[in-house]
């Protein structure tokens, strides 16, 4: 029975519930193991991301919404456990393995009916390991 990486349990802290709902319910149906690389962001770091070029915007779902929560997370496939217990993760060099995993996300959303959008549906911006929560749904700030 797969179990969340200690790493995963606390970029889930702050979520919105329905959120936590869809991801615990991936965690066991997914085809490969994954990990939430991030959550609940703050202004602070979402300016940086920003700075960098990692994301497009200060309005992002990571940051606290309306509601307390965070809408949206950021995953990445778990491709290897080293022998020293390092994690080692597979990021875009694989997309087959992000879309899988999506594809589980998206079916455990619709089986908990929480629409979510994910960001390697967009069509201008590819942002294969992001899901959020709908906003039309799910409004925020």
């Amino acid at each position: 029975m797969r179990q969340w990486t200690q790493r995963s349990l606390d970029n889930m802290k702050g979520l919105h519930p329905d959120l936590i709902l869809v991801l615990n319910r991936a965690l066991h149906t997914s085809p490969h193991m994954f990990v939430v690389t991030e959550g609940l962001r703050t202004l602070e770091r979402q300016k940086e991301l920003k700075r960098i070029g990692a994301s497009k915007t200060l309005k992002s779902r990571h940051l606290k919404q309306a509601d307390g929560y965070g809408h949206a997370f950021d995953f990445y496939a778990l491709v290897d456990i080293n022998k020293d217990g390092r994690v080692s993760f597979e990021e875009m060099a694989n997309v087959r393995l992000m879309l899988g995993i999506a594809d589980a996300i998206k079916a455990a959303a619709k089986e908990k009916n929480v629409a979510v959008t994910y960001g390697g549906d967009w069509r201008k911006f590819k942002d294969y390991p992001h899901f959020e929560l709908n906003r039309a749904v799910y409004p925020g700030n």
